[in-house]
C-alpha cells in the first residue's frame, strides 16, 4: 500500500501569552483531546517557517512548509493570489492585494470592513472598475474583503512600501500610507476610491444595520508575475492536492501543480465546515498521496483580537478534523501552524511555531499537549522551515 500524507495547517494559532487569560496562549486555553493524544504518540517539536529577514506573512510561512526555500521561491504574494483567481500578470503589469477596509476619524477602524460579505464586495468592486477602471487600472473580485488591483505601464508602483491594513489596528493610517517612488499614483487611486464607496447603497445599508461600512482600498503586497515553479510532483516525488478557504493557498497550489479541491462549506473563518472539510481531503487521498488541509480561521481571529474565537476555531480543527485525520489507518500526519498570530498584536509574528508529525515510523518524545511551550520543552527544533516535509515523507 502507498504511502499516504496529511498536512494540517492551522493558520496562525500559535501567539503569545495572554495577560488576561492567566498568561497562557490560546493553544494553552483550548481544549484539544485528539491533538494532545497524538502529541503522546508521535514527534513533537518547534519549527521555523519565516527566513530571518523576510515578512511573517502567510505566503512566506506556507512556501515554507510546502518545502520551497522563500529566498528562492517568493516574488511576491499578490501575483500567487492572482494565480489562484485567474488573473494573467503581464511583464509590463503590477498586481497588488487590494483590501476594502474601513478608516474612521483618520484610523485603521477594520482591516476588513467589518468582514463584508462576498456579495456585497462585489457589488463594490464592479463599481469600483466602473467609475475608476481603464485599460491601465482592472479590480479583481476575490473572496469577502480580499481582492486584486492589477495595473498596466506604471511599473514604479511596484516599488512603493506599502503596509499591510491587518498590521496597523486602531492606528493613525497618515503614517502607513504608500511611501516612496511609485506610491503617489496608489494614493491617489486611494482618495478617488472613497468618493464611489461613500455613495454606494452597499454601505448606506450596511450602516443602517449598523455594519462597518467600507470606506476605501487599501493596496498592499504589490509584486509582478511569478517566475517558473518547480512542481510539487518534480519537488518531492508525491502528487498532491489543497483544500483552503483563501486564494493565496490555493495561488501557492496551483503554482506549484497541485489539485485544488472543490467542497462546498469551506470558507476563512468560524463558519467553515471543518468537519466536511477533512472529510473531503481524506477523500482525495484515493488518487493523491498527500493532501493540504488549509484552516484561517484562527488566523482571522487573531487578526481581530478575538481570543475567544481564536480557542472555539482551534477546538472546532481539534473536534472535527483532528479526530477524522487520526482515525485512517496508515496516514502520517503533520500539524501546525504557518506562524503566530498574536491577539495581542492583532498582525503576524515571525518566531517559529509548535509542529507535530504523528503515524508510521514516529514515536514519542515525551510531549504531552500541543502548545508553544510543550514544543519547546522536547528540545526539537528545524531552523529552515522547507526542511520539514522532507522529514515527514522521509521518516521510515
Amino acid at each position: 500500500m502507498t504511502q499516504k500524507y496529511a498536512i494540517l495547517i492551522m493558520d496562525g494559532a500559535a501567539g503569545w501569552p495572554l495577560k488576561d487569560r492567566a498568561n497562557k496562549t490560546t493553544l494553552e486555553l483550548a481544549h484539544t483531546p485528539y491533538l494532545d493524544a497524538l502529541v503522546k504518540e508521535g514527534r513533537l517539536g518547534m519549527t521555523n517557517n519565516v527566513p530571518s529577514g523576510m515578512e511573517p506573512s502567510s505566503a512566506i510561512a506556507c512556501m515554507s512548509l510546502l518545502g520551497y526555500d522563500p529566498k528562492i521561491y517568493y516574488k511576491g504574494r499578490a501575483a500567487i493570489e492572482a494565480v489562484s483567481m485567474g488573473v494573467d500578470v503581464a511583464q509590463d503589469e503590477v498586481v497588488f492585494r487590494c483590501n476594502l477596509v474601513a478608516v474612521k476619524t483618520g484610523r485603521m477602524w477594520s482591516y476588513c470592513a467589518g468582514h463584508i460579505s462576498d456579495a456585497e464586495a462585489e457589488e463594490l468592486i464592479d463599481a469600483l472598475n466602473t467609475q475608476l477602471g481603464s485599460d491601465q487600472v482592472h479590480f479583481y473580485n476575490g473572496v469577502g474583503y480580499r481582492h486584486l488591483l492589477k495595473i498596466k505601464g506604471l511599473s514604479e508602483t511596484a516599488r512603493a512600501a506599502c503596509t499591510p491594513p491587518h498590521d496597523i489596528p486602531s492606528k493613525p493610517i497618515a503614517d502607513f500610507l504608500p511611501q516612496g517612488r511609485g506610491s503617489t499614483f496608489l494614493k491617489e487611486l486611494m482618495k478617488r476610491s472613497e468618493d464611489v464607496l461613500r455613495d454606494h447603497r452597499v454601505n448606506y445599508e450596511r450602516i443602517a444595520r449598523g455594519e462597518v461600512p467600507a470606506t476605501t482600498i487599501w493596496p498592499f503586497w504589490g509584486s509582478g508575475p511569478i517566475p517558473p515553479t518547480p512542481t510539487f510532483k518534480e519537488q518531492h516525488g508525491l502528487t498532491a492536492a489543497m483544500t483552503s478557504g483563501v486564494d493565496l493557498l490555493r495561488g501557492l497550489g496551483l503554482m506549484t501543480g497541485m489539485t485544488i479541491l472543490d467542497i462546498p462549506g469551506v470558507t476563512d473563518n468560524n463558519d467553515n465546515d471543518f468537519a466536511l472539510q477533512a472529510r473531503g481531503a481524506l477523500g482525495a487521498l484515493k488518487e493523491h498521496d498527500l493532501v493540504v488541509i488549509h484552516v484561517e480561521a484562527p488566523d482571522e481571529a487573531g487578526h481581530s483580537g478575538k481570543p475567544d474565537d481564536k480557542i472555539a476555531a482551534i477546538e472546532k480543527i481539534d473536534t472535527l478534523m483532528v479526530s477524522q485525520l487520526s482515525q485512517t489507518s496508515g496516514l502520517r500526519l503533520l500539524v501546525l501552524p504557518d506562524h503566530p498570530t498574536p491577539v495581542a498584536s492583532q498582525t503576524h509574528a515571525s518566531e517559529p511555531v509548535p509542529f507535530l508529525m504523528w503515524g508510521p515510523g514516529f514515536t514519542s518524545n515525551k510531549g504531552r499537549r500541543f502548545t508553544e511551550a510543550e514544543a519547546k520543552g522536547t528540545g526539537v527544533s528545524i531552523t529552515n522551515g522547507y526542511n520539514i516535509i522532507g522529514e515527514l515523507i522521509q521518516q521510515s
